[in-house]
């Protein structure tokens, strides 16, 4: 069955909701709300590929001494104007301080929390969950991706892809990471418009979650899946040009099983994300099963 067939399904069952209706026909809900993505000339994306990785590298810069970059640095004729652009398209701010007095203007159905972990202890799994958006380039064209991860044991949740930054793929992995692990007492992420959404927080607060969101241009409140990023694209993104979005999510996926199951962390005594993950789970909680509709890719690849 077609993507289009699904969809034309789903829309003639207005009695089912959109979630039960992808459980029946055990694809991801974020199907239902895929559109397609703008299109971005071979020209831009050749651009944005080398702002990606000077901003992996140097997030501290901005559009100025970016478009200085790729003309001296790269030999790429591109003013500051256009790179602006493409920041945007991107998903990316560079992370020095922004004035105390200026204001995201998300509108009514937006809202940003306080910042919770300052001087908070994270001793044990489930304490604090993150999560982040990043660009992710491929052979032609880009995609999305986010992540959630357990702050104390560098476990990678659940993730998603997506050809666009719409909130659907981000509540889906939410959904997947609560599924599995239970909630955390505290969630962070950044002001993105993905988490400052009603239907994302509402989850959250609806069980009892304390939501925390980053300073803007913070990157430093979010810095382990900062981190995390770092090592994604060195040791697994920038090493390959995914000919297609099935590539790409085969690829991730296999790189975040052996993150979470294989990678040791000297941070974490040289042990797994996985080991302790598991060590530091209060009493009585468990990994419970992947949901039948949310087959992984490490799955589809055979392991």
């Amino acid at each position: 069955m077609s993507t289009a067939e699904r969809k034309a399904i789903i829309r003639s069952q207005p009695d089912l909701s959109i979630k039960r209706q992808c459980e029946l026909l055990k694809i991801p809900r974020s199907s239902a709300y895929y559109r397609p993505a703008e299109p971005v000339c071979d020209a831009d994306v050749e651009v944005m590929d080398v702002i990606d990785r000077i901003h992996v590298d140097e997030p501290f810069k901005g559009s100025r001494r970016l478009s200085v970059d790729l003309q001296l640095d790269h030999g790429l004729l591109v003013n500051r104007k256009r790179v602006q652009r493409l920041m945007k398209v991107m998903g990316i701010t560079p992370v020095y301080p922004k004035p105390k007095t200026t204001k995201p203007g998300f509108g009514k159905h937006h809202k940003v929390f306080p910042y919770l972990l300052r001087d908070v202890i994270i001793t044990a799994s489930n304490d604090v969950w993150a999560a982040d958006l990043t660009y992710i380039p491929m052979a032609r064209g880009f995609v999305y991706l986010v992540a959630i991860m357990d702050v104390r044991s560098r476990k990678i949740l659940s993730w998603r892809l997506s050809n666009t930054m719409d909130q659907a793929f981000c509540i889906e992995a939410l959904e997947e990471a609560m599924d599995r692990y239970g909630k955390p007492k505290i969630f962070n992420s950044d002001q993105g418009s993905q988490f400052t959404s009603d239907r994302f927080t509402s989850i959250l607060l609806d069980a009892g979650v304390k939501v925390s969101m980053d300073g803007r241009g913070a990157w430093r409140d979010n810095v382990f899946i900062e981190r995390f990023w770092w090592t994604l694209k060195h040791e697994e993104v920038y090493l390959r040009a995914y000919e297609s979005v099935w590539e790409a999510r085969t690829r991730i996926g296999l790189f975040m099983h052996r993150y979470n199951g294989t990678r040791r962390h000297s941070s974490l005594k040289n042990q797994t994300p996985d080991v302790v993950y598991e060590r530091l789970l209060p009493a009585g909680a468990a990994e419970r099963p992947l949901p039948a509709n949310a087959k992984s890719a490490v799955q589809a690849a055979g392991l």
